[in-house]
């Protein structure tokens, strides 16, 4: 093997890793979600090829006031399902679109895209 054969084989093999580790073993980022003056727990999602935050932490027992801003036009986006509730909204793009809950067990709880491309997940302690 030639040279450059090596290295377009050794390039190839560390950018495959290096996508790998990123989908599916690099830690995200749970932000905790704080209860306001009124008792809300209110969280600001933004859609844009994901979801941003993708993993929220709540308080059981309180409501829940997820507001979705979707920055984008691609069909997958346009809905956001909550399976666990059987929950849906459709999201306009650029606007905001307020989904509330009220989830009173602790566990940990999944939304996604219509087309179960784009996922999020709740955590409720």
């Amino acid at each position: 093997m030639a040279l450059d054969q090596i290295l377009v084989i050794v390039g190839g093999l560390t950018l495959s890793t290096l996508v790998a580790w990123y989908f599916w073993f690099s830690e995200k980022k749970a932000v905790k979600v704080e209860a306001a003056d009124g008792g809300i727990q209110e969280a600001v999602i933004k859609v844009k090829g994901g979801y941003t935050p993708d993993v929220l932490i709540f308080e059981s027992g309180k409501p829940i006031k997820l507001n979705f801003i979707r920055e984008e036009t691609a069909a997958c986006t346009e809905q956001v399902v909550f399976p666990d509730f059987q929950k849906q909204a459709t999201l306009t793009p650029y606007k905001t679109i307020p989904v509330e809950l009220k989830i009173d067990k602790p566990g940990e709880y999944g939304f996604q895209c219509g087309m179960g491309m784009v996922k999020g997940k709740l955590i409720v302690q």
